[in-house]
């Protein structure tokens, strides 16, 4: 959730931020507002409790003839405190709700408007031209024998697959040599439970908008991740960090669960959007202050990745109205895909300010000793998906697909043939 003394002190702001994501601006009133009502409550049954509290002295020095009629007094006013406090605890709640119903402000600079608003920020290699019609990657994939979508069917549904021999191979390779990069630049391997409590799935912002795109265990009460930010994000929960030595790095490797709600006939071929996949994604805990420069770091070692398996790209400024709900600002890093003849996502970092730690009670000590908010991003190192740019780009005439050479070690071949 947002600063709540930003948003009594630049409420116009906060408007233009839901105006930019497309969001209901009145949602900013409705805070105020039930911000004004616990104020309110907050006074009365404070006023209240001190004026109980003051009967209780003049009970205790008055006469016998005198005491009944105080402490039936006094009866009334517990329950009028009684009242009170229920009506502080109603404020309390309709507070948090409408607290939690506001996005993230997005931050200047940002573009305004949906999904086909985003700035292209560079663009990095050039599209392969070639002199024969590609395969897209499922058709790559099937022939090499790294792909298989019809058992994955069989065996759990629709968008499900099995990723065999040297796919599986290619895979870990992948999310092996993005953990080596990640150590290399600081930070700590993760391999985080992938089942996660309502508090904190509630506390990364993922059961908001984003609510229908979760898997749900009902009878034990706890979420499939889609994405291991999320138990990365309540790893220090309720808790005050040292930051006084710089950011505390994490890279997590996990499964990630997704839904796709929504979806239905978008992208059902392949392994571009589908229910399970494996990631490394770095998430960072940091000051406010430094999380511009730490968001613009987390670019430059997803970029590496992509330099690593060599294939074009481009870097888009995510408009607003495509952000989460927890995130201030988002560059893209997207791949050329030959056969759609456009570029897809592979990776995305999110600066989400102290969105995320409000929430969650994540704080570090400030240079007065005085506990503050910390701030939280998160980028993507390596996933699945990289799959579909790697067979694509680096296919050749005859079937085959080079294998990149960093991955090549991980692999063990340098070629992958039908």
């Amino acid at each position: 959730m947002i600063d709540l003394r930003f948003v009594r002190e630049n409420p116009e702001a906060v408007r233009d931020s839901q105006r930019a994501r497309g969001e209901d601006p009145a949602l900013v009133d409705a805070l105020l507002e039930a911000d004004a009502a616990r104020r309110a409550a907050v006074a009365t049954a404070d006023s209240l409790r001190a004026e109980h509290k003051a009967m209780g002295k003049v009970i205790g020095k008055a006469s016998k003839e005198e005491r009944p009629a105080l402490l039936a007094a006094a009866t009334d006013m517990s329950a009028k405190v009684k009242e009170a406090e229920a009506a502080q605890h109603a404020a309390d709640a309709d507070l948090d709700a409408a607290h939690r119903a506001l996005s993230n402000v997005v931050q200047e600079g940002a573009p305004a408007g949906g999904e086909d608003d985003y700035i292209v920020l560079e663009t990095v290699g050039t599209a392969p031209e070639f002199d024969f019609e590609p395969k897209d990657h499922l058709e790559l994939g099937e022939s090499l024998g790294l792909i298989d979508m019809e058992r994955g069917a069989k065996v759990s549904g629709s968008r499900f697959y099995f990723l065999t021999g040297y796919g599986a191979l290619l895979q870990l390779g992948l999310l092996q040599l993005a953990a080596q990069k990640a150590v290399a630049n600081g930070f700590t391997m993760m391999i985080p439970p992938v089942l996660v409590r309502p508090e904190i799935m509630a506390g990364t912002g993922f059961l908001g908008q984003h609510s229908a795109e979760v898997y749900h265990l009902e009878d034990d009460d706890l979420y499939l991740v889609g994405t291991s930010e999320v138990p990365l994000a309540g790893y220090h929960a309720e808790e005050i960090l040292d930051l006084s030595a710089g950011p505390k790095r994490y890279a997590g490797w996990s499964s990630c669960f997704r839904r796709e709600a929504g979806s239905y006939g978008k992208d059902t071929r392949g392994i571009i959007r589908v229910h399970q996949f494996d990631k490394v994604e770095m998430f960072v805990y940091t000051t406010p202050d430094q999380a511009d420069a730490e968001h613009q770091r987390l670019l430059a070692w997803e970029r590496e990745m992509l330099a690593a398996i060599d294939v074009p790209y481009r870097v888009i400024d995510t408009a607003a109205g495509d952000l989460g709900s927890s995130a201030a600002r988002k560059f893209d890093c997207e791949a050329w895909v030959p056969t759609q003849q456009t570029y897809r996502e592979l990776s995305s970092t999110s600066n989400c300010t102290t969105f995320q730690a409000r929430r969650l009670s994540v704080r570090y000590r400030d240079e007065n000793g005085k506990p503050q908010i910390a701030a939280t991003l998160n980028g993507t190192l390596a996933t699945t998906r990289w799959i579909v740019a790697i067979l694509e780009n680096h296919q050749q005439a005859d079937g085959s697909v080079r294998v990149p050479a960093a991955l090549v070690p991980f692999v063990g071949t340098e070629v992958l043939r039908p």
